[in-house]
């Protein structure tokens, strides 16, 4: 094993600190890491091996060409979103017929977790909870194939039969994007209304009831055998309203009750995982109410939370799936909490004259700008904290903000909040 090829579609910063950490491991054993990457740049600090931009067009038979001409022995893939996660899949099986095991999903598995249908018609079958809903066929609704006259009536039945508020969701999209609130009949009937507008006429949806409750997700990495269920990461409040992923705080730490009720959970979506031969990382997507935990999406890829539960477990998922790469085993069963990790968001970029003194007051696990799709939405930040250090650290933030104005009130708030209950 001379070479690894890591696959990614979005800005490699996301992956700081642990991308960097797994390459100079390789690096040590006298691996060469190379990044085929189709968003961003990437200097030596953000990626120390080969680096290769490609065109965000790319095809699965062009990314596996570029992986295979620079000699990959073989290849991980670590992109997101779902679109980005099927294109590797498809490009994971030339790779592997030319003899370059890649460490990711197969293409079957991938494509019926890519489509948040088919993925709930699979945690139901499992015994997993899901919001109850239905499928909304954008070709019937425009009128593209077979004629059905009572099409729009069969859907209101079954918005009636579930009850209001609804949600729509693009059957084929992620990261809380296409979200719709459907409060009443008047705004199913909007959606289903023919011709332009805001309604579900191009793309396929899935509407479905609301939970309220505490948004959460969960990574689980590994191949069939042996699989690795890392933290539960927090990550806002689930509602009728949709909200931007990176809005509230989001958090790995101690609760107790939620982290008891998850365990018979989670041996549900190891058997799951191994069911459909997972091999690499998976992201699910839940809610957290009553005492139970409701599945919104598994999702074949590594997850928007990532970073914090390797934080708060001292688990690096880029690690673990270079090892795979390399035929070594990984370590199943459930990672445990070392600590605490919280994640916010600075919205308008952390002032220069705070960089240091939040690094020299609180253990910093990243701080980098947070840029999707080409727009910047501030600068991200992950600190952690062992448990004990709750005061200390409330203390040492809350001293920064009287300083500097960062954290901004309302974050410095939820922290204090969230570590002083």
């Amino acid at each position: 094993m001379r070479k690894i090829a890591f696959l990614r579609s979005v800005r490699i910063q996301r992956a700081d600190p642990y991308v960097q950490q797994a390459v100079r491991g390789l690096a040590a054993d006298g691996i060469e890491a190379g990044l085929f990457h189709t968003s961003g740049a990437a200097g030596d600090d953000d990626f120390p091996g080969h680096r290769q931009r490609l065109d965000r067009g790319v095809t699965p038979r062009e990314l596996a060409d570029a992986v295979a001409a620079w000699g990959a022995d073989a290849a991980v893939s670590i992109s997101l979103p779902c679109e980005n996660a099927l294109r590797d899949a498809a490009a994971k099986a030339l790779l592997d017929a030319a003899g370059i095991p890649t460490v990711m999903t197969p293409l079957a598995a991938t494509m019926l977790l890519v489509d948040k249908w088919e993925t709930k018609q699979l945690c139901k079958q499992a015994g997993l909870p899901v919001p109850d809903g239905f499928r909304v066929d954008s070709d019937l609704l425009a009128g593209r194939g077979l004629p059905v006259p009572g099409y729009r009536d069969a859907l209101r039945v079954q918005a009636g039969r579930i009850g209001y508020p609804l949600m729509s969701k693009p059957v084929w999209d992620s990261t809380s994007m296409g979200i719709r609130p459907l409060r009443s009949p008047a705004d199913l009937d909007a959606f289903l209304a023919p011709g332009p507008g805001p309604g579900c006429q191009s793309a396929s949806a899935v509407v479905e009831q609301v939970v309220e409750g505490d948004l959460c997700s969960v990574d689980i990495v590994g191949r069939p055998g042996s699989y690795r269920v890392l933290p539960l990461c927090w990550t806002g409040r689930a509602g009728a309203e949709p909200v931007f992923t990176f809005a509230d705080l989001r958090w790995c730490g101690p609760r107790a009750e939620a982290d008891a009720a998850f365990a018979e959970v989670a041996r549900t979506l190891v058997d799951f995982c191994g069911s459909l031969e997972v091999h690499g990382s998976v992201n699910v997507d839940m809610i957290y109410t009553g005492g139970r935990f409701v599945i919104l999406e598994i999702n074949p890829r590594i997850g928007g939370a990532t970073t914090l539960s390797c934080a708060a477990s001292g688990t690096n998922t880029f690690t673990s799936l270079a090892r795979m790469a390399r035929g070594l085993p990984v370590h199943g069963g459930t990672a445990q909490r070392t600590g605490w990790a919280i994640e916010f968001l600075a919205g308008g970029g952390i002032p220069p004259a705070a960089v240091t003194e939040l690094r020299r007051r609180v253990r910093v696990v990243t701080a980098h700008e947070l840029v999707i799709d080409g727009a910047s939405h501030g600068d991200i930040v992950v600190i952690t904290l062992a448990e004990g250090e709750e005061e200390r650290t409330v203390k040492a933030l809350t001293e920064l903000h009287e300083v500097t104005g960062f954290p901004a009130a309302d974050v410095m708030g939820k922290i204090s909040s969230l570590l002083n209950r």
